[in-house]
């Protein structure tokens, strides 16, 4: 009987640890890194963050900002049919890549008296907003 029992016991034993060291394999495995997740190109940023407030084409109903089609190259505040904030009045410069990223960074820094809220201190986003804009034509 002391025989069957100590058979029994290493049996129990090493299926037991066999099971463990499954389930443990298994739970590394879980924990390994997962590769770092691709960063939304400009379009899925624009959708997410501008296009509330702004259209990409001149066919849709203008919004609480301008269209941004075509915008790099534009004179600021220049946009026909858009009531701009007073701040524009004074704006004497085209958009261009510099000046939209100042904008999207701090609008009220550089346009003093302008309306737009929106802000954005990662510049890796600004330069994939901008690169979309910069396709708009």
């Amino acid at each position: 009987m002391t025989k069957l029992r100590v058979t029994l016991s290493l049996r129990l034993r090493f299926g037991l640890g066999f099971c463990c060291a499954l389930l443990n394999a298994q739970i590394v495995a879980a924990q390994m890194p997962l590769p770092a997740p691709k960063p939304p190109d400009g379009a899925t940023l624009f959708k997410q963050q501008c296009a509330t407030c702004h259209t990409t084409n001149l066919n849709d109903p203008t919004r609480q900002g301008p269209s941004l089609f075509n915008i790099i190259g534009r004179r600021a505040g220049a946009m026909e049919g858009f009531h701009y904030s007073s701040g524009f009045a004074k704006a004497d410069f085209a958009w261009d890549e510099a000046t939209l990223d100042s904008w999207i960074a701090n609008p009220q820094e550089m346009i003093p008296g302008s309306v737009m809220a929106y802000r954005q201190a990662r510049p890796e986003i600004r330069a994939a907003i901008i690169a979309y804009l910069r396709e708009l034509h």
